[in-house]
C-alpha cells in the first residue's frame, strides 16, 4: 500500500495523463471536422439560372395549361355524345284503364337514340383553335422563362455590384484611415493643424456612411436574389461573365425580333383569333341530328319504331351567324394590328439599348485608360505634396474623393451596363432554350388535327 502522499500523486497524474488523452481526442476530431467541411460553392450566374428554372412555378403553370388545350383538342374533334331517350307515352291517366301500360292501344313504352353527326371540318376547325391555344401556352411559357432569366441575371449582377461597391469603399476607407494617423503625427510634431485631424476623421466618416448604404442595398440585392433562387442567394458569387459581347447583332435585330417571347405570344393569339373566325365560319353551316326510336305497346298491338331528322332552322344567318363571324374576323384584325405595333415598340426599345450598351462599353474603356490613372496620379501627387510640406490635407482629401468618386461612377456605368447586357442576351431565346422547351413533359396524345395533318 503506497504512502498517503505518494498515493495522491500518482493518482493526480493519471487524471491529468486522462484529461490530456481527451483533449488530444477532442482537437484531433475537431480537426478532421474541419478537414472535412467543405466550404460552399460560388454561385455562378448559369447555375443561379438552372436553379431559378428549376424552382418556377410558372413555367409548371403554363405546361399544364399546354397540356389542358391538347386534350381539349382531342375531343373537340369527336363527334358529340349520343342522346338516349327513354320514355312512357300517352298513359292514360283516369278511366278503367288508367296507369296501364299495355291496355290503351295508344300507350308505348319507348327507347330511342339520337346522334348529332358534326362534319368534319367543323370539328378539325374546333380542334385546330385548342391546338393554336396549346401553342400560345408554350408561347407564355417562353415569355416566362425569358423573364426569369432576366430577372435572376438583374438580381445576380445587382448583388455583383454591391458587393464590389462595398469592397471599394472599404478599400478607400482604410486608405484614408491612414491619413488621420498622419494628420495626428503632424500636429503632434507641430507641423499640421488640430483641424487637419478632424478634417481626415470627418473623411472617413463619411466614407463609412456611404459603406453602411452600399451594405444595405447589398442586404436588398441578396433578398431579390432569394426570390430566384431561394437559400442560396446567400451563397458567395462566382466570377461575373463577361458583358463586352452579346448574341443579338444590329444588322440581324428586325429579322431576329419575331423570335422575341412577347412578339411571338401575339403571334399565337392571333392565331388562335383566327382559328375563332374559321370555328364562326363554319357554323354557318349546321348540323343534322338524326333519332330513331322503338316503342312497345301491349300484347294486344304492334309495336312501332320512329325515325326523325332534325336540323336547325339558320334563317337569320345576316343578324347572327354573319354577324359572329364578322366579329372573330375583327378579333383577329385586332391582334395582328396589336402585333405589328408591339414589333415597332420592341424595335425601337432593343435598338436604343444597343445604343447605349456600346456607348458605356466606350465610356468604360476611357475610364480605364484615361479617367481613373489620373485620379490616381493626383491623389499620389496630393499626398507626396502634404508630405514634404507643400501641400495642405485639404487639397488630399479632395483629390481622393474625386477618386473615389471617379471610381463609383465607373463602378455605377459598368452596373448599368451589365443590367443592357442582360437586356439583350436573354431578349431572343436561344436553340438551347428551344431545347428545353421541348424537354418539357407533354402528354401521350394521339389523333390530334396537327398529327393527321
Amino acid at each position: 500500500m503506497l504512502p498517503p502522499k505518494k498515493y495522491m500523486l500518482a493518482h493526480c497524474s493519471g487524471a491529468l495523463r486522462a484529461l490530456g488523452a481527451a483533449l488530444l481526442t477532442a482537437g484531433l476530431s475537431g480537426w478532421v471536422a474541419a478537414q472535412t467541411t467543405t466550404p460552399p460553392q460560388p454561385l455562378t450566374l448559369p447555375a443561379a439560372l438552372r436553379v431559378a428554372q428549376e424552382r418556377s412555378y410558372a413555367l409548371v403553370a403554363q405546361d399544364a395549361a399546354a397540356r389542358s388545350a391538347r386534350e381539349m383538342a382531342v375531343a373537340a374533334e369527336r363527334l358529340p355524345d349520343p342522346m338516349l331517350r327513354l320514355s312512357v307515352d300517352n298513359l292514360p291517366i283516369d278511366g278503367p284503364m288508367r296507369y296501364s301500360l299495355t291496355d290503351d292501344f295508344m300507350t308505348m313504352r319507348s327507347v330511342g337514340l339520337t346522334q348529332t353527326f358534326t362534319r368534319a371540318d367543323k370539328r378539325r376547325a374546333r380542334a385546330a383553335r385548342f391546338e393554336h391555344e396549346a401553342d400560345t401556352a408554350q408561347a407564355a411559357r417562353a415569355m416566362r422563362l425569358a423573364e426569369l432569366r432576366r430577372g435572376t441575371a438583374l438580381a445576380w449582377f445587382d448583388r455583383y455590384y454591391q458587393q464590389q461597391m462595398v469592397a471599394l469603399l472599404s478599400k478607400q476607407r482604410d486608405e484614408a484611415a491612414l491619413q488621420i494617423e498622419a494628420a495626428d503625427a503632424a500636429y503632434r510634431g507641430g507641423r499640421g493643424a488640430q483641424a487637419d485631424a478632424f478634417m481626415a476623421r470627418s473623411s472617413v466618416a463619411r466614407i463609412e456612411d456611404r459603406i453602411r448604404d452600399a451594405r444595405s442595398r447589398e442586404a436588398n440585392a441578396t433578398t431579390a436574389l432569394a426570390r430566384w433562387v431561394g437559400d442560396l442567394a446567400a451563397a458567395p458569387l462566382g466570377d461575373a461573365p463577361p458583358i463586352s459581347r452579346t448574341r443579338l447583332a444590329a444588322h440581324r435585330l428586325e429579322h431576329q425580333l419575331d423570335r422575341h417571347p412577347d412578339i411571338a405570344l401575339m403571334a399565337s393569339k392571333e392565331a388562335v383569333a383566327q382559328a375563332e373566325a374559321e370555328v364562326a365560319r363554319q357554323d354557318k353551316r349546321a348540323d343534322w341530328s338524326v333519332s330513331l326510336m322503338y316503342s312497345q305497346r301491349g300484347a294486344a298491338f304492334s309495336n312501332m319504331v320512329s325515325f326523325a331528322v332534325s336540323v336547325p332552322l339558320q334563317w337569320d344567318q345576316q343578324h347572327r351567324q354573319d354577324r359572329e363571324l364578322a366579329a372573330r374576323l375583327a378579333k383577329a384584325e385586332q391582334a395582328r394590328a396589336e402585333r405589328e405595333e408591339m414589333t415597332r415598340v420592341h424595335l425601337a426599345e432593343t435598338g436604343r439599348w444597343l445604343t447605349t450598351w456600346r456607348s458605356n462599353l466606350e465610356r468604360l474603356a476611357d475610364y480605364d485608360a484615361t479617367l481613373i490613372p489620373l485620379a490616381a496620379e493626383r491623389t499620389r501627387a496630393a499626398l507626396a505634396a502634404y508630405r514634404g510640406g507643400r501641400g495642405d490635407l485639404a487639397g488630399v482629401l479632395e483629390a481622393r474623393r474625386m477618386e473615389i468618386d471617379t471610381r463609383i461612377e465607373r463602378l455605377r456605368i459598368e452596373m448599368e451596363t451589365a443590367g443592357l447586357w442582360v437586356e439583350l442576351e436573354y431578349l431572343i431565346p436561344t436553340e438551347g432554350d428551344a431545347e428545353d422547351l421541348a424537354a418539357a413533359p407533354q402528354p401521350l396524345i394521339t389523333n390530334t388535327p396537327e398529327q393527321q395533318r
